[in-house]
């Protein structure tokens, strides 16, 4: 049974102090952030700036019984206060899970403090920005994750390792989807906090339904396939009257080397609650994923019987390091989401181990979203924001 060890974690002598900007009262990823990044016993989260209200970020802190000294009215505050206190006490990295036109400021100010930073995806607001803060990376030499939750799960890296190791031959088409349901009707309207930012372009950007999911469905088929998308004809809609972005959208891509694809995504397909999947089509083979079954890969020939593979096996950690890496728990035991989560954190915790130990990551170690990622990403939503309003046929990825 491949379960996942800790050799990699050895060494440091404690565990990883993690800040967080976001995630107060109500809200729903930086609780899932502030548990995945725990989850293997390495990180403990030692302050934060929860809430843009002071009073919220305090009554976060008494929840999470964190020393008030270390609860901040403000991301400055936190930056300032934080950066004064000894190595052996200070942060090691932020965790950024706040609505979208916070992440850009926020970790600009904390890599040029010196300080590693998770952040929560579309890495910025606009594609601008995102070059703006890949060149911040670089100059700063921080480690910088992009939280693309889906390449977290196994079976998603045993799909990569199947497509790089030529199993499924020549990519020649990509099927991508991502419908929910859950913004059928103007809930934002009625004060829902998850709806209210995603559907105002001031705090979620060019984009709502694409951004918000499609690019997770962008970033799940260019990871896979190992290609990039070149060229995009978009066709988004806002089906909910009086709501300010799209909340449905269509895509034909073509991608380097040849491969087609479609990608769609939508919030206002009744019935659908995350409904993630994937198929590659390659002419050897085929594989298909799907997020709300995330144990079980599928590979199908044109010559015989359809083959699963299941998460747990020691047959998919033999085929896939990255994958048995990725396992925590015996084959028949579900694992999902917020262990995704984790596994991400694992190996941008591991990379900045790494760091601190004055050694190079290993390339396990570093296989997790970073800002090129999100450059990728940014640039996928404007391209489709574009498209969809052009009288052209096809438009090239910006870049």
């Amino acid at each position: 049974m491949a379960i996942k060890g800790e050799k990699s974690r050895a060494g440091l002598g404690r565990k990883l102090r993690m800040g967080m900007v976001g995630g107060g009262p109500g809200a729903f990823i930086g609780e899932v952030h502030r548990k995945a990044a725990r989850m293997d016993g390495q990180v403990e989260l030692a302050a934060g700036a929860f809430d843009i209200k002071p009073y919220r970020s305090k009554q976060m802190g008494r929840v999470l019984c964190l020393d008030r000294r270390r609860v901040y009215n403000d991301y400055q505050q936190m930056i300032e206060k934080e950066a004064s206190l000894p190595a052996a006490e200070r942060i090691d990295f932020v965790s950024i899970t706040t609505p979208n036109n916070w992440h850009f400021p926020i970790a600009r100010d904390f890599l040029k403090a010196g300080f590693h930073v998770m952040c929560e995806k579309p890495i910025t607001l606009t594609l601008r920005e995102a070059k703006e803060l890949q060149k911040i990376v670089r100059q700063t030499r921080k480690v910088f994750g992009l939280m693309h939750t889906y390449t977290g799960y196994p079976m998603v890296k045993l799909g990569r390792d199947m497509v790089r190791q030529g199993d499924l031959g020549r990519i020649l088409k990509i099927v991508v989807q991502y419908p929910q349901g859950w913004l059928i009707h103007p809930i934002e309207r009625q004060g829902q906090p998850q709806a209210v930012w995603r559907t105002d372009p001031k705090q979620s950007g060019s984009a709502g339904c694409i951004g918000d999911i499609g690019s997770h469905a962008e970033n799940l088929a260019e990871y896979i396939s190992g290609l990039q998308i070149r060229e995009i004809c978009a066709d988004i809609t806002t089906f909910v009257k009086g709501r300010r972005l799209d909340d449905d959208g269509n895509c034909l891509l073509r991608f380097n080397k040849g491969a087609k694809g479609l990608l769609h995504s939508s919030q206002i397909s009744i019935g659908e609650e995350n409904n993630l999947a994937i198929w590659v089509y390659g002419d050897k083979r085929s594989l298909e994923w799907h997020q709300e079954h995330p144990n079980y890969l599928y590979v199908r020939e044109i010559d015989g019987p359809v083959q699963v593979w299941r998460r747990g096996n020691d047959y998919v950690a033999a085929k896939s390091p990255a994958a048995g890496r990725a396992t925590r728990i015996p084959f028949g035991h579900p694992e999902a989401y917020i262990e995704a989560f984790a596994n991400i954190y694992g190996n941008f915790t591991d990379t900045i181990r790494a760091r601190i130990l004055r050694r190079k990551p290993t390339e396990l170690e570093l296989d997790f979203p970073k800002a090129e990622d999100g450059v990728r990403g940014m640039a996928f939503i404007e391209t489709v924001v574009a498209s969809s309003k052009s009288k052209r046929k096809w438009m090239k990825m910006k870049s």
